[in-house]
């Protein structure tokens, strides 16, 4: 079984335990690590057994895919921002984006409208805004909770937008499994998934010595901050909020002609 995620603390600390084995399992599980993007790519080709995914993504990817209950990655008091070197007006702006199937870009196409998307990886968008290659950057991952070390201001903060239209938490990545995959094979794996989270979650510094494999040059204390900002209690478990999150935001994005939308198969 071919399982992906990213190079991202947050991903590394809840996988931590399946990939080192502590999780017995009949199942052969292989890791496969890219970017977010990358990853929601390779979706559409349909060759992946299991991977992280846009919550964006999946709008066009439910004919493949099964989300798992187990896995998403859900902001509830922070989320993607947009940075620039100084507060600019972001209609028309050249912004650069994650990838255009990435949450963030739906986001900002609902909180924006207009704006010219420059695509990159998410590591280059910070020195993209520095240089002046762009006007503004939007950022995810880690970028969320440095870019002030790199001199730079926040313009947008995408969760103040979501909250202020629904109150909700903001759900921006799950783990799907593929459909080719039997059903005991699917409860399985999501069986490992959940424990690997609880492991993570319950031995936190074993996991983060993990995870600093990925930490991209972050403090052991930033590291930990940011996979607990996104491997939390909606990580172990999907409850029915994320779940109305999701439709809702996939109710924005159909309203806007963005998309159209999909209908939820959750695997719990």
């Amino acid at each position: 079984m071919l399982v992906a995620h990213t190079p991202d603390a947050d991903d590394a600390f809840m996988f931590y335990a399946m990939i080192t084995r502590k999780i017995p399992t009949k199942l052969k599980i292989e890791h496969t690590i890219e970017d977010i993007e990358t990853l929601n790519k390779m979706a559409f080709e349909g060759k992946l057994d299991v991977t992280a995914l846009s919550v964006h993504a999946y709008a066009y990817l439910d004919d493949k895919y099964r989300i798992l209950s187990a896995g998403a990655s859900v902001g509830d008091g922070y989320g993607p921002i947009v940075v620039a070197k100084e507060r600019i007006k972001l209609e028309n702006a050249k912004i650069a984006i994650p990838g255009k199937y990435t949450t963030a870009t739906l986001l900002l196409k609902l909180a924006v409208g207009d704006f010219k998307a420059v695509e990159m990886r998410f590591d280059k968008i910070i020195d993209a805004v520095k240089s002046g290659e762009v006007d503004a950057g939007l950022l995810i991952h880690e970028g969320q909770i440095t870019y002030e070390m790199h001199g730079l201001a926040k313009v947008l903060d995408l969760w103040e937008f979501w909250h202020d239209q629904t109150k909700l938490p903001l759900p921006l990545g799950v783990n799907v499994i593929n459909r080719r995959i039997s059903e005991e094979d699917q409860k399985e794996f999501l069986r490992v998934m959940k424990e690997s989270i609880r492991f993570a979650l319950e031995n936190v510094d074993e996991a983060i010595d993990y995870a600093m494999r990925y930490s991209r040059g972050l403090s052991r204390d930033l590291v930990k901050k940011f996979a607990l900002m996104y491997v939390n209690e909606y990580t172990y478990e999907m409850p029915p909020k994320i779940v109305k999150a999701m439709e809702k935001l996939y109710e924005m994005a159909e309203e806007k002609g963005i998309l159209k939308k999909p209908k939820l198969d959750i695997l719990s």
